[in-house]
């Protein structure tokens, strides 16, 4: 047995795989989520320990036999949070999150310091990285600044609770915008823009090497075997290819978390910031990819259902699929950036809204407005990843918004491709985290990443198409057209 553990920003998910790829069991931990602040985002990382344990006592409960059997464990998490220990391996400060938006001004310094900042880490500088996070707090809280340590990624807290090591993978490492990333090592350029030095870095390897040994005093209080394999792991879309087998070039996904994204594996480090995609390390030695993000997907679902008095994500979408199709065309436009957006904008300030509303626009019309928003800043993420170079033709669906056929249709036809959906679809990145687990036992990724049973697949329907294709040309005109107009709060 192998086992997953993703650190995910709203649960902590573990996962139990079997040598013959069946996934046995899963169990889950709610974390809570502050916003101390107007673009600020934050965890206490001590939830994300007492989450996994939590999880994993759950797996344990269900599921003796199987449970007693791991014999190696992979990771997988959210990206880009900036975990500061002192030498003490005290946590300084609660976590600063991915979806935390406070260091735009320390983005711009950035990039004016060093303008070889984005050949090096692979994408422009965006407040989401946890670079310009340390370069923030170094100068709004230098007290705290001055006790740094130890800089960690959310996953690799819960490593250092497992194995007592300081250890990050490549992928993850990327999203730090500390590493270089073509040559796989930390940047010294990168590292002294916030302030910092390598001996505050953990040490780097491959996300499917061993990224320590499980702690004779963790195996005991968890009920595991002291001394199995922790492996490197992977940043959360990193180890969600891994599960979904995407590790050849052309091959990729596309998630609907809290966050949307476009993931496409490339044969080489192929950075283009200009069109504000992210160029980072897979979860597999020698192999890069190319990310599209935006910061409010399947979160700009569950905000819609809460105001509309809809109890569900789910309820949302059975109302938008109950507009009539031949009503869809005349729906209120919706701009998705509740939380500001990356890819293409790279703007921290912009903010959702509605546009076209009348009258006679009802439940259905802004349920549908909601989803179909989403999917169009998907489509701007697949545009801006084809002028890098990308060209898939099929992703597979992963996240929780996996579950829902009319999105899933309707993704289809709007980015006028494939999309396949999985029995292990919302599994994410704890299926990749236990498959990076075996292969750090010395699997080969051919027995390892095999790609998963269909569940079905999605395909364009002209007539969806052609009508999703005249709202998208009237939705890319809103944003430019509102740009520095809404007072972000």
């Amino acid at each position: 047995m192998f086992l997953g553990i993703d650190v995910g920003t709203s649960e902590v998910k573990a996962l139990l795989l079997s040598e013959d790829h069946r996934v046995i069991d899963t169990a889950g931990s709610v974390l809570a989520l502050s916003r101390p602040h107007p673009g600020h985002s934050e965890q206490n990382p001590a939830d994300w320990w007492t989450a996994t344990f939590t999880a994993l006592e759950a797996l344990r409960n269900k599921n003796p036999k199987a449970y007693a059997a791991v014999r190696a464990i992979g990771l997988s998490g959210q990206m880009h949070g900036a975990v500061l220990l002192d030498a003490a391996d005290q946590v300084l400060r609660p976590a600063i999150l991915w979806n935390d938006v406070r260091s735009d001004q320390q983005c711009l310094e950035m990039m004016q310091e060093l303008p070889a900042l984005t050949q090096l880490a692979g994408s422009l500088a965006m407040p989401g990285f946890t670079a310009p996070k340390l370069r923030w707090v170094q100068k709004h809280e230098p007290q705290i600044f001055a006790q740094i340590a130890k800089v960690l990624l959310p996953k690799d807290y819960v490593r250092l609770h497992l194995t007592g090591e300081y250890v990050c993978d490549m992928s993850d490492a990327s999203g730090t915008m500390w590493l270089d990333v073509q040559k796989r090592v930390w940047s010294p350029a990168l590292l002294a823009l916030s302030g910092l030095h390598e001996g505050q870095m953990p040490r780097l390897v491959e996300g499917s090497q061993a990224g320590g040994l499980l702690s004779a005093s963790t195996a005991a209080e968890l009920g595991l075997a002291a001394g199995i394999v922790v492996a490197g792991g992977g940043g959360d879309n990193a180890a969600s290819a891994v599960g979904m087998g995407a590790v050849n070039t052309g091959e990729g996904f596309l998630s609907l978390g809290t966050s949307g994204v476009l993931f496409v594996v490339t044969p080489s480090y192929q950075p283009n910031a200009a069109s504000a995609t992210h160029a980072f390390c897979h979860a597999l030695p020698q192999r890069w990819h190319q990310m599209s993000v935006m910061l409010s997907a399947a979160s700009c679902l569950q905000w819609a259902a809460a105001v509309l008095g809809l109890e569900s994500a789910p309820a949302l979408e059975a109302k938008a699929a109950s507009l009539p199709l031949a009503a869809r065309e005349f729906a209120p436009m919706f701009l998705p950036y509740l939380s500001g957006e990356r890819t293409p904008h790279n703007d921290a300030h912009m903010r959702g809204s509605f546009h076209g509303l009348s009258h006679s626009t009802d439940q259905a019309a802004l349920a549908y407005a909601v989803i179909e928003g989403v999917t169009f800043g998907l489509k701007d993420g697949l545009r801006a990843l084809q002028a890098a170079g990308s060209a898939p033709r099929q992703l597979s669906l992963v996240g929780g918004g996996a579950r829902s056929a009319f999105w899933a249709q309707q993704l289809a036809s709007a980015l006028d491709l494939d999309i396949v959906t999985h029995p292990e679809s919302t599994a994410g990145g704890a299926l990749g985290a236990a498959r990076l687990g075996w292969l750090a036992t010395g699997a080969t990724v051919e027995q390892v990443c095999r790609k998963p049973d269909t569940t079905h697949t999605y395909r364009s329907d002209p007539a969806e198409h052609a009508m999703l294709d005249a709202r998208f040309g009237r939705f890319r005109a809103l944003y430019p057209a509102l740009r520095g107009a809404t007072l972000a709060a």
